[in-house]
């Protein structure tokens, strides 16, 4: 940097008085063009760079960068900037929300949030939001993500666009000018992140403040019609996220402020003429080692070295009101930080170093004996609407009540009725502390600031109208013993969990599925028994804790069906995992359940007052098969009773979703427009199947090690059922994916497997027809010379065979997946299988019909829907499932634009 470089300076220091935005401190330009908070310095650009304000090339050796965010930009661009410094972003804020980091990860081409420079290194992301930073710069991302619930603090029914600048996709385009506004170069462009507008930083602020939440608004779930108090709950708790992903994100916390900014600075401090300082803000930074580098020349000033360690902190306040301690603590140096035996030396213009001065720095704000302070109204929910107040002293947290009530229009009220509350802003967690009614303000900045200049920055007070505020905390707890009464839940509970019946309730009770869900009223209480059921077993089975939310079912719009978005991380390799990160993204993530967190369940119950809504099953047909089955069970519990079920297959055979015209498998189309087909998608019905499954006392000599007679157990049928070869097949398959799980991450290499374990019963011959005996619609049917039995729901098998055929025959009707018939369906190898799956032959028709009655000579491998196991002799019975199930066909007419 040049020598008598000329600096603007932005907003965000100047009269209290003055808006967040406007106003402030300049240095050479007129407060009209002054940039929101930024400090632009000219530079000289060494490397190709580009504007963050109309994204363009800065040709020439010149571009104006803020010292605090990096904020870069040509000159004509100076005057038009209106995306403020990260330094007062805070202070942007209009109600404080945490956000929910989710591990690190890698991210190509996207840009930090609070630096502005590309993620390069292992970065973490908002599980919620699309916020990107690095990790030592997730201290100073403010709260500002989405809304997607009511708490208790500022709830509100109006919703304003949520805008978050940058990491647009390449072809984005403005809502208001229709040009591109995304670039792969900066972080620049605005989206809103409800719903999904984008715009240019310079057409975003003209555009309605209203949020209608866009194309998918008859799908999201409203936030104004979702509660969940929450205050001991972490966010991945209450958005139900893997607690693996917490401890693995914890663990990486540990670098923030020290490894990572230490291995960029410590290149710079390579130039002899520089010196590079550790810098922390306060005590609480000490103690846990989190520390900024700063490098600067040997030669700086005193202001200098401030206003350097201030800016590593994104503080843009007066360097004045600040000083450099000793790490040691020895000594408050508040002239200049120089060798003191030098006397003669002037002290404003005295080298800040010399061999005795310490590497290590703490940032202290001068005392002050009155300051101004803004009080935000928390009434108002309008979160930038605040009163600015002068304090001294003498001034308590009553006087400041009495003093700001007048300029509210509440004089007339008691002060009795109100309470000052101290809220941080944190990005992880927005913590708030009601202030005591004699305690001193001052004092009180004063502890603020010692802790950490940082947290003062990201500190707010609100005046707080005194309530009865009714705590609700819902806890789904499943995993317990079925078939229990309420009664038995409530002493099971009371011996494993030690709960205080006093504060805890069971207000719901699913017996089938040996779950309860648990009222509290005290924080601390659901806190408790939250954690403890992570260690707790009953029967030898360990209990499972989810977060409910409550939906508010007589505040959703009329139009309005809200998705239920069910996902199976397992399945499709790691595409589960990353579709769910999408779809809380586009929808409320209220909406949205990961599969392997308590099952269906915990889904099913917070929709269970909702009048009307649809499901969304992303996994394989297994997974399908599971989220019916959990629906048929508690139908009867549910408002709307009959959803209709779409399907985003991830799973190896996916027959179920290519019937449906869903595909063959997810790879990796845009969750946005999967979305738009669901909403688009046609209503079908169903059949579905119970298969009764009675084992007899087996012969001697009982092959494959059964010994002793199964049990009458039930299951249920979507797709289709095999016995003999078909489901020897998936047997060994399910073998060689428990022995070997990491493997089968891929559908690719499934099938691979598959083709495997055909090959090595390819000379296998079994006479099936002389090991059972069929009846169908309480007729007996000679079965031919086959080694498989297939009975079909679907015109799928396999992977998108069609078994049963095309031909015409006069015997059968035409199949229909809800003509209330099942098909079955001969093969008489593997040899024949694999000619049904390359399409040069169909299996051999049996019989249709609607009840089904299989006798078992001596064992039989058995599969339903992919799911396998080695079945005794016995009987099984197969009839219809009750009512038919609405499923969602995609259209035709999507299907087509689609694949043009």
């Amino acid at each position: 940097m040049a020598d008598g470089s000329r600096s603007v300076r932005g907003g965000g220091g100047g009269s209290p008085g003055s808006s967040p935005v406007l106003g402030g401190r300049c240095r050479g330009w007129a407060p009209s063009a002054v940039p929101p908070g930024h400090g632009f310095r000219r530079v000289t650009l060494t490397k190709p760079t580009f504007c963050h304000y109309c994204t363009d090339f800065i040709w020439g050796l010149a571009g104006y960068q803020c010292e605090v965010c990096n904020f870069m930009s040509h000159e004509k661009c100076l005057k038009n900037v209106k995306i403020p410094c990260s330094c007062i972003a805070p202070s942007l804020v209009r109600v404080p929300v945490a956000h929910c980091f989710g591990p690190p990860g890698h991210y190509k081409r996207k840009f930090c949030t609070v630096c502005r420079k590309s993620l390069e290194s292992p970065a973490f992301r908002c599980e919620v939001c699309e916020l990107h930073v690095h990790a030592d710069c997730i201290l100073f991302a403010c709260s500002d993500c989405r809304q997607c619930h009511q708490d208790g603090h500022q709830d509100q029914d109006t919703y304003h666009h949520h805008w978050r600048e940058g990491n647009l996709p390449s072809g984005a385009r403005c809502e208001v000018c229709k040009k591109t506004c995304g670039s792969s170069e900066v972080l620049s462009g605005m989206r809103c992140e409800w719903c999904g507008i984008l715009a240019h930083a310079a057409c975003y602020i003209i555009v309605t403040p209203e949020c209608t939440f866009g194309r998918l608004r008859n799908m999201i779930l409203p936030p104004s019609c979702v509660q969940l108090f929450s205050r001991n709950f972490s966010k991945l708790h209450c958005f139900r996220i893997s607690e693996n992903l917490q401890a693995e994100s914890d663990e990486d916390d540990d670098v923030d402020g020290s490894t990572q900014v230490s291995a960029k600075d410590i290149q710079i401090s390579t130039d002899s003429s520089k010196q590079t300082l550790k810098i922390f803000d306060g005590n609480d930074a000490v103690k846990r080692n989190q520390f900024r580098l700063i490098s600067i020349p040997r030669i700086a000033k005193n202001e200098e070295v401030v206003e350097a360690a201030l800016r590593a902190y994104y503080i843009n306040d007066d360097q004045q009101e600040y000083e450099l301690q000793t790490f040691t603590q020895q000594a408050l140096l508040s002239d200049d930080v120089i060798n003191r035996n030098d006397a003669a030396e002037d002290s404003n213009s005295g080298s800040v170093f010399r061999e005795s001065v310490p590497e290590a720095w703490i940032i202290r704000a001068k005392p002050k004996d009155e300051e101004v302070i803004r009080i935000y109204p928390a009434w108002l929910k309008v979160g930038m609407a605040y009163v600015s107040l002068r304090v001294n002293k003498e001034s308590t947290t009553q006087s400041v009540i009495k003093e700001v009530l007048p300029l509210l229009g509440r004089q007339t009220e008691c002060l009795q009725n109100f309470k000052l509350v101290e809220v941080l802003m944190g990005s992880k967690q927005v913590q708030r502390m009601v202030l005591d009614s004699q305690e001193l303000i001052l004092n009180r900045l004063k502890d603020i600031r010692k802790t950490s200049i940082r947290q003062m920055n990201q500190t707010r007070f609100y005046v707080v109208e005194n309530s009865k505020s009714i705590v609700r905390v819902n806890l789904f707890i499943g995993g317990l013993p079925p078939q229990l009464s309420p009664e038995e839940y409530t002493n099971i509970l009371k011996d494993e969990l030690a709960i205080k019946t006093n504060v805890v309730s069971v207000s719901h009770v699913y017996q089938a599925q040996g779950a309860v869900v648990l009222e509290i009223s005290c924080f601390s209480e659901a806190e408790r028994i939250y954690m403890l059921v992570k260690d707790t077993t009953v029967n030898d089975k360990p209990l499972n804790a989810v977060v409910i939310p409550e939906v508010m079912a007589s505040k959703i719009p009329q139009n309005c069906w809200p998705l239920l978005v069910f996902v199976n991380p397992k399945s499709g390799g790691l595409k589960g995992r990353d579709l769910l990160y999408s779809f809380r993204k586009l929808l409320n993530p209220h909406q949205v359940f990961e599969l392997t967190n308590g099952g269906p369940l915990p889904g099913f119950h917070t929709f269970s007052k909702v009048p009307s809504f649809r499901v969304l099953v992303c996994g394989g047909d297994g997974t399908v098969g599971w989220v019916l089955g959990a629906l048929e069970e508690i139908r009867h519990k549910l408002v709307c009773s009959e959803p209709s079920v779409a399907i985003l297959p991830l799973g190896t055979g996916n027959d179920l979703g290519r019937v449906l015209r869903w595909g063959a498998g997810y790879s990796g189309e845009d969750p946005y427009s999967i979305l738009i087909s669901v909403d688009e998608a046609d209503d079908v019905l169903m059949d579905r199947w119970t298969i009764l499954l009675d084992a007899e006392e087996p012969a001697d000599g009982a092959e494959n090690g059964v010994a002793e007679p199964e049990p009458p157990k039930i299951v249920q049928m979507n797709n289709y059922c095999g016995l003999g070869i078909d489901a020897e097949l998936s047997l060994d398959f399910h073998h060689a994916r428990e022995e070997e799980p990491g493997k089968f991450n891929s559908r690719f290499h499934n099938k691979g497997v598959y083709v495997k374990v055909g090959l090595q019963k390819i000379s296998h011959t079994r006479n099936l027809h002389k090991d059972i005996k069929l009846q169908v619609d309480q007729r007996e049917v000679e079965l031919p010379s086959i080694e498989g039995l297939i009975f079909i729901n679907i015109p799928s098998w396999g992977s998108g065979a069609d078994l049963w055929g095309s031909d015409s025959d006069d015997r059968f009707e035409k199949p229909r997946i809800d003509d209330g018939l099942l098909e079955v369906v001969g093969v008489t190898g593997v040899v024949h299988m694999g000619q049904v799956q390359g399409g040069f032959r169909s299996g051999i028709r049996i019989a249709q019909g609607s009840y089904f009655r299989v006798t078992l000579l001596k064992p039989i491998p058995v599969q339903v829907d992919g799911e396998p196991w080695i079945q005794a002799p016995g009987q099984i019975i197969i009839s219809a499932a009750g009512p038919k199930v609405h499923m969602l066909k995609k259209s035709k007419q999507k299907q087509k634009k689609t694949g043009s």
